[in-house]
């Protein structure tokens, strides 16, 4: 076998549940992930239906393009599960009953008193090519296949926890073990209170061109990221071009910076929090704040009011709220919010009271309904994570 570095690889996602839209692939975007950890460029996910000829096809033309070529699904017992013969067929060898495998597969059936059907036997084939993946939580092994010309096809099933183990037991640990990537680098920073167009405009498009380091902006539904990646080449690390271009962009990027990575907006509250906790009422927003900040240790109360309450409707000063939740929960700091549909927008009332010290502002939220809700629980999150980083806000702002 040639040796070969593993650099680049091609996911395939095989069954017609997913290319009919009854089922989405989560496996491509989490192996895709853990791919580009390893400095390994992911060139795209695909997915097949449950037909012979597409898979095969799908499986040869990757191959011819990728170093790796991962498929997940089609590796069950019925006749129309194809990954194992397509396969086969794209690797021009013909498929047979391992006796291991289906030693392993019978006592399987025999430990819970039940017979193997007979069309288990398939989950049992190996190509010569091939060597077995175990499967601790299915009947389905996976696949490790090595080319001649030293790539690489690892087939996973289908299902999330059966495909998850495989790959970080098995599957990932041989990869390491063949020398797989390059020195690659990302970071990600999260902001609010600028959206993706805008943020495309402060950054500039030639900064946004560059092709190493690669600066993207990605509009999610809690906040607009900007995802910094970088390759080695023959001068600094990956990881020193990455950290070079955020702090060319860090005066720029800081009025509006307030988590990096995974972190959550409860990551970013709970951190200027420092220790204090948080009680919240909020009105009109269907209880989107208290969804965004989760199950949050620091979050000791949260009320949520329909507008239409009589409760609601009698008092709409939003400063007594945040004084009255903090006091009745006995916290630092009360927060409360007010969302109304307005002109086909959401106006946004917000206030806080930290430690005695009362803040009131108000927002627009663009559109109205669940969208219009969740953008006013943003706001609120926003201006919360602003206040605390104030450090003691200064009068009412509106």
């Amino acid at each position: 076998m040639t040796e070969r570095r593993l650099t680049t690889a091609i996911l395939l996602a095989v069954g017609t549940e997913l290319t009919v839209g009854e089922t989405r692939d989560t496996n491509g975007g989490d192996l895709a992930r853990e791919l580009t950890a390893l400095g390994v460029e992911v060139l795209r996910l695909a997915a097949l239906p449950d037909d012979l000829a597409a898979v095969t096809a799908g499986i040869s033309d990757a191959l011819a393009a990728a170093d790796i070529v991962v498929t997940t699904g089609g590796l069950g017992p019925t006749p129309d599960d194809l990954t194992r013969e397509a396969i086969a067929a794209a690797c021009g060898e013909v498929p047979t009953v391992d006796a291991g495998l289906e030693a392993w597969l019978r006592d399987l059936y025999t430990r819970r008193g039940l017979e193997m059907p007979p069309s288990n036997r398939k989950q049992a084939w190996l190509i010569p090519s091939a060597r077995p993946l175990p499967n601790p939580v299915g009947t389905a092994p996976g696949w490790w296949v090595d080319r001649p010309d030293g790539r690489v096809v690892v087939a996973l099933p289908g299902p999330p926890r059966e495909m998850t183990p495989m790959w970080r037991n098995e599957a990932r640990p041989r990869l390491g073990t063949r020398g797989v990537g390059v020195d690659r680098a990302a970071a990600t920073l999260r902001l609010t209170g600028i959206g993706e167009s805008a943020l495309a405009d402060l950054l500039g498009e030639a900064r946004l061109r560059t092709a190493n380091p690669q600066v993207a902006t990605y509009a999610r539904h809690d906040a607009v990221d900007l995802r910094v990646s970088a390759t080695a080449a023959d001068g600094p690390a990956a990881a020193a071009l990455v950290d070079r271009a955020i702090a060319e962009m860090g005066p720029l990027l800081a009025p509006y910076l307030f988590a990096r990575g995974d972190e959550t907006w409860s990551d970013a509250i709970g951190a200027r929090l420092a220790g204090r906790s948080l009680a919240l009422v909020e009105i009109g927003t269907g209880g989107q704040l208290g969804g965004l900040l989760g199950a949050a240790p620091w979050l000791l109360f949260a009320e949520t009011l329909a507008p239409t309450t009589p409760l609601a409707r009698r008092h709409r000063d939003m400063a007594a709220y945040a004084r009255r939740v903090r006091e009745i929960a006995g916290v630092e700091i009360g927060l409360a919010v007010r969302a109304r549909e307005r002109a086909g927008d959401m106006a946004v009332t917000i206030a806080t009271d930290i430690e005695g010290l009362v803040a009131r502002t108000t927002r627009t939220a663009f559109l109205t309904g669940d969208q219009g809700r969740r953008r006013a629980a943003l706001a609120a999150a926003a201006e919360l994570w602003r206040r605390l980083g104030d450090g003691a806000p200064k009068g009412r702002a509106s």
